[in-house]
This record gives structure tokens, sequence and C-alpha cells, in this order.
């Protein structure tokens, strides 16, 4: 009786049109924490060690109150958490089961009678089993409201029946790499090891990309055109682990990992979403003025810039203070927005002009020539990258003196539309959606290290390290 109404309050939940996560308790977190520092409880409700291993947890219909968290009992019996039992059961009746890989199979334990503590309790309802997962025929019941299908489909991936092996000239910065690319011209996501210039294999997506970005080194965040909804993707197991549903079409994302937030821009209907990195949640709509569109956020994370599409204009919103709109200025044909030591910088396309913004006064320091057609920048701390497209050159900008001190021609005769930078190297990446072709430049030595052949164009890359599969 106690089982049933439980999962008919679970269901209620899941169902009412709110989401709701079945967070592990923080004791448990910090028990595990403990053993293994560093261990990823998943916003899902997924348990994933630091070396991968993933543990299923189940939650108890009715758990008693207990002062302190300890293990009741383990299979094999007597292994401490250290050994990463099969199972754990908790004295509050919590249990951890361990995803395992029986003839080439992912399951859990099978045992003959399971325990009550197992049999009587239930799998969070949100939760992304691992691709091809098999329960146990007399462990049914723990799935409850989750679809064993799905649970049991294959994921995302599409193996590519080319040749993967064509090889680049490799250098050590992009040594165990992985590129996954969205092409503009097709739904799925290219999946390329940094060596090779052919997708190994692609992630299928149901609608054309609209922008993805990257979060703590596993996931992918991905929006698409005509779309309402956000799908975050775990590189771990290659599967959509959540759909974060808008009222409106989501299209940009930035990142914001210090503070775990993800900005999301709906320009259609002036808004900018606020999400909770944690747990995949959105937290807050922002309504502001005009079309918005080419956000930016302050290296600081306390302001976001934008332009109205419809009428050129700038504005900041000022994050940390109640979310203040400024006002910055129009300009002609703005192609990017860059802001650093407290200067904002803004290109035009057309005009191939480089304005400089005091943020403090509002007040034009000055406006430089630049190359033709600069489509993209990318500020450091004391330097601003400027990609011209005509020419495929990449100027330098001192942003002390705001002086152009270096010109690196790319000589890839395309036309480059974007900038990604190599996270933890001092490379950033040129990439060009007409053709497949990329280059990599070194900020350092200011040199041009690598230039190679892709077999697909490029409307927008994400260089990660290569992701650990869960075991």
């Amino acid at each position: 009786m106690i089982r049933r109404l439980f999962f008919t309050f679970l269901t209620l939940l899941f169902t009412s049109g709110i989401t709701f996560s079945m967070e592990i308790p923080k004791d448990i977190q910090e028990f595990v924490s403990q053993t293994f520092p560093n261990t990823n409880f998943r916003f899902d409700g997924a348990i994933i060690l630091p070396d991968n291993t993933m543990y299923l947890p189940v939650f108890p219909a009715n758990p008693p109150q207990t002062d302190e968290v300890s293990i009741k009992t383990t299979y094999p019996v007597n292994e401490t958490l250290k050994q990463k039992p099969d199972m754990v059961i908790f004295n509050n009746e919590y249990v951890l089961l361990k995803v395992i890989n029986s003839n080439g199979k992912k399951t859990v334990l099978n045992m003959t009678n399971p325990p009550n503590e197992l049999q009587s309790g239930l799998l969070p309802q949100d939760i992304l089993l691992p691709k091809g997962l098999v329960i146990p025929e007399n462990l049914k019941g723990i799935i409850g409201d989750i679809d064993v299908t799905i649970a049991q489909e294959n994921g995302l991936r599409i193996n590519n029946t080319r040749n993967p092996h064509k090889k680049t000239t490799p250098i050590e910065e992009l040594n165990n790499k992985t590129f996954y690319i969205a092409s503009g011209t097709n739904k799925n996501i290219q999946v390329v090891n940094s060596n090779s210039k052919t997708a190994g294999y692609s992630l299928e997506q149901e609608h054309v990309i609209n922008d993805m970005k990257s979060y703590d080194g596993k996931y992918l965040l991905v929006t698409y055109f005509d779309s309402k909804k956000m799908n975050v993707i775990s590189l771990m197991d290659e599967k959509v682990i959540k759909e974060v549903n808008f009222e409106v079409n989501p299209e940009q994302i930035i990142i914001d990992k210090e503070n775990k937030i993800a900005y999301i821009s709906s320009g259609s209907s002036s808004s900018i979403f606020v999400l909770s990195l944690e747990t995949m949640t959105l937290k807050k709509r922002l309504k502001i003025n005009g079309y918005c569109e080419k956000l930016t956020l302050s290296p600081d994370g306390t302001k976001i810039f934008y332009v109205d599409r419809n009428k050129n204009d700038i504005w900041a919103i000022e994050l940390d203070n109640n979310y203040l709109l400024r006002n910055i200025g129009s300009f002609p044909n703005i192609s990017k927005i860059a802001f650093t030591n407290n200067k904002i910088y803004v290109t035009s396309r057309t005009q191939a002009r480089l304005a400089i913004v005091d943020y403090e006064t509002l007040n034009l320091m000055a406006e430089l020539e630049v190359c033709e057609k600069p489509v993209d920048l990318y500020a450091t701390e004391n330097e601003l990258y400027v990609l011209g497209a005509s020419e495929d050159i990449v100027e330098v900008l001192d942003t002390t003196d705001d002086v152009i001190t270096d010109k690196l021609y790319l000589e890839t005769n395309s036309f480059a539309t974007n900038i990604t930078p190599i996270e933890n190297t001092t490379m950033i990446m040129i990439t060009n959606a007409r053709s497949g072709v990329y280059s990599v430049v070194d900020t350092d030595t200011k040199d041009i290290a690598k230039t190679s052949p892709l077999e697909v164009p490029v409307r927008s890359i994400v260089v990660m390290d290569n992701v650990k599969t869960i075991k």
C-alpha cells in the first residue's frame, strides 16, 4: 500500500507540467564524496564516480530517520565503498546499483531474491538510463514510469560508413581532443578526432542546429531552428539526458562556467532565459528591449551585451545590478561585440571599422580602420583578435594602447567566419562556414600553428578533451 501511494505521488509530480528532480540526499552525497571526491551527482539522479563508474540510486518508499548515514550491507558482502560493490544498501534504505558489463551488455546485479529495500524502491523518474541497459526481470518494479524502450535504445550515434582514418598533421595542443561540428546544412553533429579530417561518426538530431555549447567537459547544450526545446546531450553515453522546453524558440547560448549558469536568447520574444547548469532547469526569464542577438558575456560574468537587430542598438544588462538595462548606442551593421578592460569593442561588417566605447561614460574613445569584412572578435586580457573574412586575415590589437600590432595571414583561400578558443591552451581556431578548412593560431607566439582540411564546413564547433564513456 505504501509503495502504491509512493508511486502514485511520483506519477503526479512528473505529469503535472512542472519538472521535479529526485535529488540524492546531501548526507549520501557527502558519504560517497568522502571516498570518491569529485563524484558527479548528475541532475537526473545518476551517480558517476571519477573513473566513470555509474551507480543508479533506488529511492525507498518510506525512508526511516537516521542520525548518521552508514552502509547496512553490500553485495558482494562486507565490501567497502572504495571497492565499488555491485550493490550498496544504506541504513536509511537508499540503494545504489552499479551499472556492470555482463557478456557485452550493460546491466545491474541479478539476484534470485533481491532484498526488500531494493524490491520496494524506485529509480528517479527523470533518470536517463545508459544506452542498451538491460534490467533483470525481477527488478522491473524499480523502473516505475520510465519508458523501458527508451532505456534500451541505442542513443544518438550513427557510425560513418566512409573511411574515418584520413589523418592530418598533429600538433601537441590538439592531442586527445574531439571536434563536435554543426555544419548548418546537416541536422547531425559530426564527431571528428582532432588529428583526422573525417567524422568518425555523428550524433543524430531531429532539427538543424542553431547553436551549441559545452559544459563541464561532459555535456553539449544544443538549440535548433524551428524548435522550442534545448537538448542536453551527455557525451559519456551519447544520449539526450534532458529536454528543456521553452514557450518560444531558444537561439544563442552563452555559458558562465564560474557561476554555473547559461543564458539563452530568444530574439523574437525579446527575452533572455537564465538556466541553472547544476540542475539544467530554467530559473528566470529576462524581458529586454528589441530583437536580441550577438550575445556577449563579460569576463567576470556581471554583464551581457547584445544587439537589437531591428535598430542596430547595443544594450548592456548589468546582471549584478538588478538586471539594469543600459543603451550603449547605435552602430551600423554590427558583426560582433567584445568587452575587456572596461571597454566595449564593436565591429561593423560593411564599413571595416572598429569602434571603442568607454563603458562608464559611454563616450566613443576611438574608431579604427580594420580588415575588410570583420566577422568575429576574440578578447584576452590585453589583446583583441579581429577576424577579417574578405582577406582571410587576423589582426591583433593591443587593448592597452588600442593599436594594431600584428597581422596574421591565414592563406586558406576561403571565407573565414568564426574564432573559437581552445580551452586550457593559448590556441584559437579559425573555422569556415562555406568550406571545410580550419587554422590554429598560437596567441603567445602569434604564429599559425596549423592549417588543415575538414570534410564538412563549420557553422559552429566545440573543441573538447576526449570524453570517457560510462563503464
